[in-house]
């Protein structure tokens, strides 16, 4: 919707000057917005024609002071446009200073938002950041771009438009439009955060309006697979082309890889470690995080099988993201599995069954993951209570229908 846009004249009546003549005044009023200042011109009243706002007659002294009021008007609408179009968002007070020349640029959520896009992506190019957090940014960048043009109707917003109210309009469009799910809206609005942080750390902003916001993420299941659900994956018989995939999903099971984390390791990333043993040094590429993981078995064979058959100096043979997601269902298929997994549900596996399950300290567990706080592993101990606390039910019902437990 276009702005309301008007300009008029007055005179200051009540601020004569020694020849009896008030200064002119110029008043913008934009959406409801009122500024004005002086044309630094000043007129006769009896000569002022009130309902034109102009100078009254054809003489040359009004034919002046209106050639200059058109002058002032002209000028005005230039200004007018010119703000419109660089900001999308105008006032009057923000016209009177283009005018005057002492326009104080009124930031924009998403030229800021472009600036860090731009900025986070030369330092994953890089290797400073994570591919897959740019695509989170550019993801709530497009969707911040189609919010501000379903609910204003316009290309941005100035910084200074930004409410409480805004924040919580785009979290009811994400929830809406696109239908995220309650955890995706969570992440999403933390790029928001983002730049709200950046805008008060420049002081392009002087207030939160996050201040009153609040969002938290829903606790939700993380799938993981038993020992016997695992010993059947390894048991089951596969082509070659999802041998490969089963291969993989068991290096992640006995290493708490991620896909991202394991298709980037070469070879320099398999070390001699302190201990004398072959170990995985590496850094997460989603927190830079160091994640150095020993190597078990099972991985230490899998590495050796693909020993020379992989591009480069990578250390395992990783073809993409989805044909590894859906190799995997169809093994847990074929396997006999019927509970929901995905690729990274062999990292829970390698939290929860390999380690935690088995007694190690959550503090080592942390470390090998590559968390940055030890609250995201205390979920996995959660996951593996809950399972003691079910496996005892199962013993004490067990030990209900043996004779000799009885009590009597």
């Amino acid at each position: 919707m276009r702005s309301t846009f008007k300009v008029l004249f007055y005179l200051k009546k009540n601020n004569l000057n020694k020849d009896g003549e008030a200064p002119i005044m110029a008043r913008i009023t934009i959406d409801g917005t009122i500024a004005q200042f002086s044309c630094k011109v000043s007129i006769r009243p009896e000569v002022w024609e009130t309902k034109y706002n102009r100078a009254a007659g054809r003489s040359d002294y009004a034919k002046q002071i209106n050639s200059l009021l058109d002058e002032i008007k002209a000028g005005i609408d230039r200004h007018y446009k010119k703000v419109l179009e660089r900001d999308s968002y105008v006032t009057a007070e923000k016209v009177k200073n283009s005018f005057l020349g002492i326009d104080l640029r009124s930031e924009t959520l998403l030229q800021i938002f472009k600036k860090h896009n731009d900025d986070f992506e030369e330092m994953k190019n890089a290797g400073l950041r994570a591919n897959s957090t740019l695509q989170k940014y550019k993801d709530v960048y497009l969707h911040l771009e189609a919010f501000i043009k379903k609910r204003y109707n316009r290309k941005d917003v100035a910084l200074i438009e930004l409410s409480p109210a805004f924040i919580t309009d785009f979290e009811l469009y994400l929830a809406t439009v696109p239908r995220l799910a309650h955890n995706t809206i969570w992440i999403y609005m933390m790029p928001l955060r983002r730049m709200i942080t950046i805008a008060i750390n420049n002081r392009w902003l002087t207030y939160d309006p996050f201040s009153s916001y609040e969002i938290s993420a829903e606790e939700t299941d993380m799938s993981y697979l038993d020992r016997e659900e695992i010993r059947a994956i390894m048991d089951v018989s596969l082509n070659k082309r999802l041998e490969i995939v089963r291969d993989l999903f068991l290096f992640c099971i006995f290493t708490g890889l991620s896909f991202r984390d394991m298709k980037n390791l070469t070879q320099d990333n398999m070390q001699i470690f302190f201990d004398g043993n072959p170990w995985i040094i590496t850094r997460r590429q989603k927190t830079s995080v160091s994640s150095n993981v020993p190597l078990m078995d099972i991985p230490q064979k899998i590495i050796a099988k693909y020993e020379g058959l992989t591009n480069g100096d990578k250390l395992l043979p990783v073809p993409s993201y989805t044909t590894l997601e859906n190799g995997i269902q169809k093994i847990a298929q074929a396997a006999g599995i019927t509970k929901h997994i995905t690729w990274h549900t062999s990292r829970h596996t390698y939290a929860t069954e390999i380690c935690l399950t088995n007694g190690v300290p959550i503090e080592s567990l942390s470390k090998t993951m590559g968390h940055k706080n030890i609250k995201t592993t205390q979920r996995y101990a959660k996951i593996t209570n809950e399972k003691v606390s079910r496996d005892m039910e199962n013993l004490s019902n067990v030990l209900q229908n043996i004779e000799q437990f009885k009590y009597r």
